[in-house]
């Protein structure tokens, strides 16, 4: 057999970094010393992957630490679906928690992005983001205080970014509220508050988005949070309302991807399992009793981190996901899969 295909079949045997070496025409010859190395690095590796579980959600700064500095690859532009520069996207409930969390990584892809939050002001949070994204990704986020549930107002602001931008590529309405009542103690005023935020507020907000899309001729993609909560009713939460807001939402996603869809904008759900949000944490100090319960019907054992939907936000926002619309992304740990 020729010393080619001998080396061939060596290098089927070795680690994935080790091929690329030998691909990209390194002088690391596949000698049989070395392919007696490759196969024992490739059991070694497997065992430490197997004794060592992967870092916790806490351990965010470790993991994004373990990527390799963009000027010291050979390509920095990797998968340019993802590309999101000179894009403009707008979130509401975006001055903090996962709203913010979603920014964040559009940022670091490129865009620039709007916060709207009806807070006075925005987290502390929020303004690490913003010193990050204008010293480190030459990008910006800018905060804008609004009611969702004010329709002129919401229609008025989205186009006066839009007007601003010249463009909008897209949206995430991310703003809800939670109320923890049975139902038959349920106030007509706490149904409505809940209503008018996670269902008619995300309504105002997409429309408003699409109208501004259409303007200026921009294709693009609107992400609406919905939740688990909308395909279940959870253990350890009384919140009839605020479940059936949540499954309002699913089905308004659907809906307006079918209308929507031939222009160019895409219209999908995402339904996050419990997150360790403001708002969750509200819902521990009235039952305390709460975090054990749904730990326990999570798939992972544990609930998630605001950061772990980041990935999932750049998919839907950008061209990684084209050809998807009218879907629900349920990203819960595994909570409805059993």
């Amino acid at each position: 057999m020729s010393a080619h295909c001998l080396r061939a079949r060596s290098l089927l045997n070795c680690p994935r970094y080790l091929r690329r070496r030998w691909a990209a025409g390194s002088e690391y010859h596949l000698s049989p010393v070395n392919l007696h190395t490759c196969r024992a690095l490739s059991c070694t590796s497997v065992t430490r992957n197997l004794s060592n579980p992967p870092d916790t959600p806490e351990d965010h700064d470790r993991i994004q630490a373990k990527l390799p500095l963009k000027s010291i690859l050979r390509n920095a532009r990797r998968f340019r679906d993802f590309d999101m520069e000179s894009r403009v996207y707008a979130i509401t409930g975006g001055g903090r928690g996962l709203g913010l969390a979603m920014g964040e990584a559009l940022i670091e892809a490129g865009a620039k992005v709007y916060a709207l939050d009806r807070l006075e002001s925005p987290h502390p949070d929020f303004l690490k983001v913003k010193e990050k994204a204008e010293k480190e990704y030459d990008s910006a986020i800018e905060y804008i205080r609004i009611d969702v549930r004010d329709n002129p107002q919401v229609h008025n602001t989205f186009a006066a970014i839009a007007a601003q931008e010249k463009r909008l590529d897209g949206l995430i309405a991310a703003a809800g509220i939670n109320h923890l009542q049975p139902a038959l103690d349920h106030s007509q005023q706490a149904l409505n508050d809940v209503l008018s935020i996670n269902y008619t507020g995300v309504f105002n907000s997409a429309t408003a988005a699409a109208r501004q899309m259409f303007n200026y001729h921009t294709k693009g993609s609107i992400l609406l949070v919905a939740s688990m909560s909308g395909l279940i009713a959870n253990k350890g939460m009384t919140s009839p309302v605020y479940n059936s807001s949540k499954a309002a939402v699913v089905q308004l996603a659907r809906s307006l991807a079918m209308e929507w869809g031939r222009y160019g904008v895409r219209v999908n759900s995402l339904c996050p399992g419990h997150i360790i949000t403001p708002m969750v944490e509200d819902v521990f100090r009235k039952n305390p009793e709460a975090r054990a319960i749904w730990e326990a019907e999570n798939m992972l054992g544990r609930l998630a981190m605001p950061e772990e939907f980041r990935g999932a936000a750049m998919f839907c926002l950008s061209d990684a996901s084209s050809f998807m619309t009218g879907s629900t992304l349920v990203i819960d740990g595994g909570h409805t899969a059993w």
